[in-house]
């Protein structure tokens, strides 16, 4: 049982930055807060909302939610391609190998949704039939499957990612074509599983993006995250043909009813300054990432709430500090 009142008792209490912290080589991304330790990165996962390349809002709960979502898919995928995960010493930390970043995001996609400029769906109603490499039919509505899942790659960047293509990335010189061949491989593996998990609990994985690196000894790893409600999209299996077939929208536990409140009610990408998001939906949000990790894990899900998080990042870093 999800406890709302205890997610309302947390609004003023969110993790939303993680400077404080005693560790050197501080960084502050769109969610993750990182530390570099030289041989190993400290990534702190806060309360931070992003989309749209800007902060929405901040949601208790959500950071622990995250890293624990995907401390579970690294232990259920690390038969597939290795990860960077050395330990998680706080529900909102994992302690990683540090690697050398591919300059790529992997995006993969199933279905023709989504809502921001990159997205899938919007590029489709707005014309676009040559998508990231792939050729898309005409005839479709939003929410449809598509004939199966495809690498929809970005460059990544701080400030927005700009959609490429496989073909685009030999080409420029990013990768060579066995490399690129393997890394799509190993991502279409790592969706796969991720759907055939997903499908057990009752969900669909609709899309996801992941990151991959090179460690120290030139083999390619996983890392940042994996599945989880901020870089997955997921719909409730059961009712999603129903509500196609209806014309209405997927029933979803993931952060898109957020994108599409600040969509109707703001220009997201242009506005000098954003709505608060109402509490409700905050609550809601935070709601929804805990049923996420109970439906996907089949674990309850238990809010650390206690002693206040500041004080218990820094006791439980302090051995990371130390070692």
């Amino acid at each position: 049982m999800i406890d709302r009142d205890l997610i309302r008792a947390n609004l003023g209490q969110c993790l939303e930055d993680a400077s404080f912290i005693d560790l050197p080589g501080h960084r502050r991304g769109k969610v993750r807060d990182t530390f570099d330790l030289g041989d190993r990165l400290v990534l702190v996962t806060t309360d931070r909302q992003s989309a749209f390349d800007r902060i929405l809002a901040s949601i208790p709960f959500k950071g622990q939610v995250l890293n624990q979502v995907s401390a579970f898919w690294f232990e259920q995928t690390a038969d597939i391609v290795p990860n960077h995960v050395l330990g998680v010493p706080d529900p909102n930390v994992t302690v990683g190998r540090k690697g050398r970043v591919v300059p790529i995001e992997f995006v993969v996609r199933s279905y023709l949704t989504g809502s921001t400029s990159t997205s899938i769906w919007r590029n489709y109603a707005n014309g676009v039939r040559d998508y990231c490499g792939h050729t898309l039919p005409d005839g479709m509505v939003k929410n449809d499957a598509l004939a199966r899942p495809i690498v929809t790659p970005t460059t990544k960047s701080d400030e927005h990612d700009e959609l490429t293509s496989g073909d685009a990335l030999v080409e420029s010189g990013v990768v060579d074509r066995a490399t690129w061949t393997r890394m799509e491989e190993t991502v279409l593996a790592l969706f796969a599983r991720g759907q055939e998990i997903a499908a057990r609990n009752g969900l669909i994985l609709v899309d996801t993006k992941y990151e991959l690196a090179w460690d120290a000894d030139g083999e390619l790893m996983l890392v940042d995250e994996i599945h989880t409600p901020d870089s997955s999209r997921y719909w409730v299996a059961d009712s999603f043909a129903e509500r196609h077939a209806a014309g209405q929208e997927p029933e979803n536990i993931d952060k898109e009813f957020l994108r599409l409140w600040f969509v109707e009610n703001s220009d997201p990408y242009n506005d000098p300054e954003l709505p608060a998001a109402p509490e409700d939906l905050v609550v809601e949000l935070s709601a929804r990432y805990q049923q996420l990790f109970e439906r996907i894990t089949g674990r309850d899900f238990t809010p650390v709430s206690t002693p206040p998080v500041r004080e218990r990042l820094r006791a439980n870093l302090s051995s990371v500090r130390d070692a």
